[in-house]
């Protein structure tokens, strides 16, 4: 009986995965065609009654399979949650945050200028007043900072003034925490640690708190730093990989990934 219902159990598991992926608009052609999709033209994608357009196909998978099929985001809150974005890319996730929660306040940051143009037609259609976007780096402090400018998931701010960077306009996230914040996402691309520290203090405002965090070997005292930041702040935290970077992390390979540790770390009260 005992293996009877597992059986069961798998066959329902699959089915209902089957039908997610449908629900989403994805199947096997579609997945073989996104994953090869790395042209410079901008294409668009249907999910739900929304056209979303966007440019990378590999970086749209990964970021709709995580939000709409893993559904990473997944809260809980009342009928008007506040939900801060740092790093809203083309805007899966403010989609994604606007679907499961239409009366919500929803502020999002993105300074990269092929995303936030993408990010800007693809929220236009929401027609949701209490929506609201931003070009601008969430950082320590208000003013302007280095930016590298990639048009894809890897867009990051720079230590140094190089070709291949530009100046762009920061906003301190801190003076945002002033207020109940149901839902904090940090997706930054290696800025999460110093922004981290700058708002600990502020972090009893928060209720749930997502941490891309983005590190190398080298580095590892920041990542124990921020863990206990958010454990001093009351959180509890659980971690995934948000991408395996080394399949046999004792007999590692060449990395050609910028990071050596990429984590989804999810906090909450």
């Amino acid at each position: 009986m005992s293996f009877y219902n597992a059986l069961v159990k798998n066959i329902q598991r699959r089915f209902s995965s089957h039908s997610r992926l449908k629900k989403i608009g994805l199947g096997y052609i579609k997945i073989k065609y996104l994953k090869h999709a790395t042209d410079k033209k901008i294409k668009k994608y249907r999910l739900y009654n929304y056209d979303i357009n966007y440019i990378n196909g590999p970086d749209f998978l990964h970021s709709l399979l995580e939000l709409f099929y893993e559904d990473i985001y997944k809260f809980e809150a009342g009928e008007n949650p506040t939900i801060i974005d740092c790093g809203a890319n083309v805007g899966l996730s403010m989609l994604y945050f606007y679907y499961n929660h239409p009366r919500a306040e929803i502020i999002g940051f993105e300074p990269d200028d092929v995303n936030f143009d993408l990010l800007s037609s693809n929220i236009k259609q929401l027609n949701a007043d209490k929506v609201k976007i931003y070009k601008e780096a969430v950082w320590t402090e208000n003013g302007y900072i280095s930016f590298e400018n990639t048009g894809g998931l890897g867009s990051k701010i720079s230590s140094e003034e190089t070709k291949s960077t530009t100046k762009i306009k920061s906003t301190r996230l801190k003076d945002l925490l002033t207020r109940k914040i149901d839902f904090l996402k940090m997706d930054i691309e290696g800025a999460e640690y110093g922004v981290i520290k700058d708002i600990k203090d502020n972090l009893h405002f928060v209720d749930r708190f997502f941490i891309e965090y983005h590190g190398k070997f080298a580095n590892q005292a920041e990542l124990l730093e921020i863990l206990n930041i958010v454990k001093n702040a009351g959180f509890r935290f659980y971690i995934k990989e948000a991408l395996s970077v080394f399949s046999t992390p004792f007999s590692r390979t060449t990395n050609i990934n910028p990071y050596d540790i990429q984590l989804n770390i999810f906090c909450f009260k």
